[in-house]
Protein backbone atom coordinates (compact mmCIF):
# COMPACT_ATOMS: atom_id res chain seq x y z
CA UNK A 1 0.00 0.00 0.00
CA UNK A 2 1.68 3.60 -0.85
CA UNK A 3 -0.12 6.51 -0.03
CA UNK A 4 -0.87 9.55 -2.53
CA UNK A 5 0.77 12.79 -2.32
CA UNK A 6 -0.41 14.78 -5.12
CA UNK A 7 1.55 18.12 -4.41
CA UNK A 8 -1.09 20.47 -6.62
CA UNK A 9 -4.03 18.59 -4.90
CA UNK A 10 -2.35 19.46 -1.39
CA UNK A 11 -1.46 23.10 -2.48
CA UNK A 12 -4.96 23.73 -3.13
CA UNK A 13 -6.66 21.96 0.18
CA UNK A 14 -3.50 24.12 1.87
CA UNK A 15 -4.80 27.32 0.47
CA UNK A 16 -8.36 26.97 0.63
CA UNK A 17 -8.22 26.16 4.68
CA UNK A 18 -5.84 28.69 5.03
CA UNK A 19 -8.72 30.67 3.92
CA UNK A 20 -11.48 29.37 5.39
CA UNK A 21 -9.69 29.20 9.45
CA UNK A 22 -8.52 33.34 8.31
CA UNK A 23 -11.74 34.20 6.84
CA UNK A 24 -13.99 32.50 9.23
CA UNK A 25 -12.03 32.74 13.00
CA UNK A 26 -10.91 36.22 11.57
CA UNK A 27 -14.37 37.22 11.46
CA UNK A 28 -14.80 36.29 15.11
CA UNK A 29 -11.81 37.35 16.56
CA UNK A 30 -11.34 41.04 14.90
CA UNK A 31 -15.17 41.91 13.62
CA UNK A 32 -17.98 40.23 16.23
CA UNK A 33 -17.38 42.00 19.02
CA UNK A 34 -15.78 45.19 17.33
CA UNK A 35 -17.65 48.44 19.31
CA UNK A 36 -20.81 49.34 17.50
CA UNK A 37 -20.46 47.79 14.14
CA UNK A 38 -19.88 44.13 15.24
CA UNK A 39 -21.00 41.51 13.00
CA UNK A 40 -21.71 38.96 16.25
CA UNK A 41 -22.95 35.63 15.32
CA UNK A 42 -24.84 36.20 11.92
CA UNK A 43 -22.20 37.85 10.35
CA UNK A 44 -19.19 35.46 11.81
CA UNK A 45 -21.61 32.35 10.39
CA UNK A 46 -21.67 34.31 7.05
CA UNK A 47 -18.18 34.59 7.04
CA UNK A 48 -17.22 30.78 7.24
CA UNK A 49 -20.02 29.63 4.75
CA UNK A 50 -18.54 32.09 2.10
CA UNK A 51 -14.97 31.67 2.54
CA UNK A 52 -16.20 27.75 1.67
CA UNK A 53 -18.47 29.21 -1.24
CA UNK A 54 -15.79 30.98 -2.87
CA UNK A 55 -13.13 28.18 -2.18
CA UNK A 56 -15.33 25.55 -3.56
CA UNK A 57 -15.79 27.64 -6.69
CA UNK A 58 -12.08 28.53 -6.72
CA UNK A 59 -10.35 25.43 -6.20
CA UNK A 60 -13.27 22.85 -6.61
CA UNK A 61 -11.92 21.82 -10.15
CA UNK A 62 -8.31 20.75 -8.37
CA UNK A 63 -8.53 18.90 -5.59
CA UNK A 64 -12.13 18.92 -4.28
CA UNK A 65 -12.61 21.37 -2.32
CA UNK A 66 -12.34 19.45 0.84
CA UNK A 67 -10.60 22.15 3.59
CA UNK A 68 -11.51 19.41 6.43
CA UNK A 69 -10.50 16.24 7.46
CA UNK A 70 -13.69 15.59 8.48
CA UNK A 71 -15.39 15.71 4.78
CA UNK A 72 -12.49 13.81 3.38
CA UNK A 73 -13.05 10.72 5.99
CA UNK A 74 -17.12 11.08 5.12
CA UNK A 75 -16.30 11.10 1.56
CA UNK A 76 -13.67 7.97 1.45
CA UNK A 77 -16.11 5.91 3.43
CA UNK A 78 -18.79 6.87 0.65
CA UNK A 79 -16.69 5.82 -2.20
CA UNK A 80 -16.33 9.18 -4.02
CA UNK A 81 -12.42 9.29 -2.45
CA UNK A 82 -9.46 7.15 -2.60
CA UNK A 83 -8.50 5.86 1.17
CA UNK A 84 -4.51 6.58 -0.34
CA UNK A 85 -4.89 10.50 -0.70
CA UNK A 86 -6.52 10.83 2.90
CA UNK A 87 -3.15 11.62 4.67
CA UNK A 88 -2.37 14.18 1.97
CA UNK A 89 -5.45 16.03 2.22
CA UNK A 90 -5.57 15.69 6.13
CA UNK A 91 -1.90 16.77 6.77
CA UNK A 92 -2.34 20.10 3.99
CA UNK A 93 -5.65 21.23 5.91
CA UNK A 94 -4.18 21.31 9.15
CA UNK A 95 -0.68 23.15 8.41
CA UNK A 96 -3.10 25.33 6.50
CA UNK A 97 -5.29 25.67 9.28
CA UNK A 98 -1.93 26.54 11.86
CA UNK A 99 -0.63 28.97 9.37
CA UNK A 100 -3.89 31.18 9.44
CA UNK A 101 -4.01 30.71 12.71
CA UNK A 102 -0.76 32.25 13.28
CA UNK A 103 -1.28 35.12 10.49
CA UNK A 104 -4.14 35.89 12.81
CA UNK A 105 -2.35 35.53 15.70
CA UNK A 106 0.00 38.01 14.31
CA UNK A 107 -2.36 40.21 13.31
CA UNK A 108 -4.39 40.14 16.70
CA UNK A 109 -1.43 40.84 18.31
CA UNK A 110 -0.74 44.18 17.03
CA UNK A 111 -3.35 45.95 18.59
CA UNK A 112 -2.08 49.38 20.95
CA UNK A 113 -4.02 47.90 24.01
CA UNK A 114 -3.32 43.71 22.85
CA UNK A 115 -2.82 41.47 26.22
CA UNK A 116 -4.14 37.92 25.43
CA UNK A 117 -5.90 36.32 22.51
CA UNK A 118 -8.22 34.70 25.29
CA UNK A 119 -10.15 31.84 23.45
CA UNK A 120 -8.92 33.00 20.23
CA UNK A 121 -12.32 31.77 18.48
CA UNK A 122 -11.33 27.92 20.03
CA UNK A 123 -14.32 25.48 20.42
CA UNK A 124 -14.99 24.53 23.62
CA UNK A 125 -17.50 22.53 26.23
CA UNK A 126 -18.35 22.75 29.55
CA UNK A 127 -17.07 25.42 31.11
CA UNK A 128 -15.79 26.94 27.85
CA UNK A 129 -19.03 26.30 25.83
CA UNK A 130 -20.41 29.76 24.86
CA UNK A 131 -23.71 28.87 26.00
CA UNK A 132 -22.28 26.47 29.26
CA UNK A 133 -23.50 23.50 27.52
CA UNK A 134 -22.61 19.85 29.00
CA UNK A 135 -20.41 18.16 27.28
CA UNK A 136 -22.62 15.04 26.10
CA UNK A 137 -24.63 17.87 24.52
CA UNK A 138 -21.45 19.56 22.51
CA UNK A 139 -20.61 16.05 21.69
CA UNK A 140 -24.00 15.59 19.99
CA UNK A 141 -24.03 18.90 18.21
CA UNK A 142 -21.11 18.11 16.64
CA UNK A 143 -21.88 14.73 15.42
CA UNK A 144 -24.99 15.78 14.39
CA UNK A 145 -24.22 18.37 12.48
CA UNK A 146 -21.29 17.06 10.98
CA UNK A 147 -23.54 14.37 9.37
CA UNK A 148 -25.81 16.78 8.43
CA UNK A 149 -22.86 18.43 6.47
CA UNK A 150 -21.64 15.26 4.63
CA UNK A 151 -24.86 14.42 3.81
CA UNK A 152 -25.59 17.82 2.40
CA UNK A 153 -21.95 17.69 0.42
CA UNK A 154 -22.52 14.45 -0.86
CA UNK A 155 -26.56 14.99 -2.37
CA UNK A 156 -25.23 18.48 -3.85
CA UNK A 157 -22.07 16.83 -5.80
CA UNK A 158 -24.32 14.02 -7.04
CA UNK A 159 -23.95 13.31 -10.36
CA UNK A 160 -27.67 13.69 -10.99
CA UNK A 161 -27.75 16.72 -9.12
CA UNK A 162 -27.59 20.73 -10.86
CA UNK A 163 -22.93 20.34 -9.95
CA UNK A 164 -22.82 24.31 -10.80
CA UNK A 165 -24.91 24.90 -7.04
CA UNK A 166 -23.19 23.00 -5.50
CA UNK A 167 -21.04 25.41 -3.61
CA UNK A 168 -23.97 27.74 -2.91
CA UNK A 169 -25.83 24.72 -1.19
CA UNK A 170 -22.62 23.53 0.83
CA UNK A 171 -22.14 27.41 1.86
CA UNK A 172 -25.45 28.28 2.80
CA UNK A 173 -25.30 25.08 4.69
CA UNK A 174 -22.54 25.81 6.52
CA UNK A 175 -23.61 29.16 7.38
CA UNK A 176 -26.96 27.52 9.04
CA UNK A 177 -25.08 25.10 11.01
CA UNK A 178 -23.45 27.67 12.58
CA UNK A 179 -26.61 29.92 13.13
CA UNK A 180 -27.56 26.72 15.12
CA UNK A 181 -24.02 25.82 17.21
CA UNK A 182 -22.05 28.72 18.01
CA UNK A 183 -23.99 29.13 21.12
CA UNK A 184 -23.06 24.94 21.64
CA UNK A 185 -19.27 24.94 20.82
CA UNK A 186 -18.47 28.21 18.98
CA UNK A 187 -18.80 25.39 15.71
CA UNK A 188 -16.51 23.08 14.64
CA UNK A 189 -17.47 20.36 12.02
CA UNK A 190 -13.94 20.67 11.36
CA UNK A 191 -11.15 19.36 13.32
CA UNK A 192 -8.29 21.16 11.00
CA UNK A 193 -10.45 24.66 11.92
CA UNK A 194 -9.95 23.39 15.73
CA UNK A 195 -6.97 22.64 15.81
CA UNK A 196 -5.02 25.70 14.52
CA UNK A 197 -6.73 27.90 17.10
CA UNK A 198 -6.60 26.24 19.75
CA UNK A 199 -2.39 25.83 19.26
CA UNK A 200 -2.09 29.14 19.76
CA UNK A 201 -5.13 30.01 22.58
CA UNK A 202 -2.95 26.85 24.58
CA UNK A 203 -4.71 25.60 27.70
CA UNK A 204 -8.14 24.53 28.05
CA UNK A 205 -8.68 24.87 24.38
CA UNK A 206 -5.71 21.82 23.74
CA UNK A 207 -6.88 20.26 26.46
CA UNK A 208 -10.75 19.85 25.15
CA UNK A 209 -9.30 19.70 21.08
CA UNK A 210 -10.03 16.03 21.85
CA UNK A 211 -14.10 16.38 20.72
CA UNK A 212 -13.40 18.35 17.92
CA UNK A 213 -11.82 15.72 16.46
CA UNK A 214 -13.76 12.43 17.59
CA UNK A 215 -17.48 14.36 16.91
CA UNK A 216 -16.68 15.75 13.72
CA UNK A 217 -14.90 12.28 12.39
CA UNK A 218 -17.65 10.45 13.67
CA UNK A 219 -20.64 12.48 12.15
CA UNK A 220 -19.25 12.48 8.79
CA UNK A 221 -18.63 8.55 8.13
CA UNK A 222 -22.32 8.61 10.21
CA UNK A 223 -23.91 10.83 7.38
CA UNK A 224 -21.70 9.31 4.47
CA UNK A 225 -23.39 6.12 5.58
CA UNK A 226 -26.83 7.30 5.62
CA UNK A 227 -26.58 9.05 2.03
CA UNK A 228 -25.33 5.51 0.55
CA UNK A 229 -28.21 4.02 2.14
CA UNK A 230 -30.40 6.37 0.75
CA UNK A 231 -28.70 6.52 -2.64
CA UNK A 232 -29.04 2.94 -2.67
CA UNK A 233 -32.75 2.54 -1.94
CA UNK A 234 -33.17 5.25 -4.52
CA UNK A 235 -31.43 3.40 -7.38
CA UNK A 236 -33.79 0.72 -6.69
CA UNK A 237 -36.92 2.59 -7.35
CA UNK A 238 -37.84 2.38 -11.08
CA UNK A 239 -39.79 5.46 -10.74
CA UNK A 240 -38.34 8.90 -11.30
CA UNK A 241 -39.19 11.13 -7.78
CA UNK A 242 -42.08 13.06 -8.09
CA UNK A 243 -43.40 11.23 -10.68
CA UNK A 244 -46.11 8.81 -9.90
CA UNK A 245 -46.61 5.15 -10.61
CA UNK A 246 -48.47 4.18 -13.71
CA UNK A 247 -51.39 2.01 -12.77
CA UNK A 248 -51.38 -1.34 -14.46
CA UNK A 249 -53.14 -2.02 -17.18
CA UNK A 250 -55.74 -4.77 -16.41
CA UNK A 251 -55.10 -7.53 -18.94
CA UNK A 252 -57.80 -8.55 -21.02
CA UNK A 253 -58.69 -12.12 -20.26
CA UNK A 254 -58.97 -14.14 -23.89
CA UNK A 255 -61.78 -14.67 -25.41
CA UNK A 256 -63.67 -17.98 -25.18
CA UNK A 257 -63.78 -19.56 -28.40
CA UNK A 258 -67.39 -20.02 -29.94
CA UNK A 259 -69.68 -23.25 -29.95
CA UNK A 260 -69.78 -24.45 -33.50
CA UNK A 261 -73.45 -24.10 -34.62
CA UNK A 262 -75.77 -27.25 -34.83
Amino acid sequence: MKFIFDIRKMIAEFIGTFWLVLGGCGSAVLAAGFPNLGIGFVGVSFAFGLTVLTMAFSLGSVSGCHLNPAVSLGLAVSGRFRWLELPSYVLSQVVGAIVASAILYIIVSGKADFTSIGGFASNGYGDHSPGGFSPISCFICEVVMTAIFLFVILGSTDPKSPGSLAPISIGLCLTLIHLISIPVTNTSVNPARSTGPALFAGDWATDQLWMFWLAPLMGAALGALLYNYLYQIKLKMPVKPGIPPKPNTPQTPPAKPTPPKA
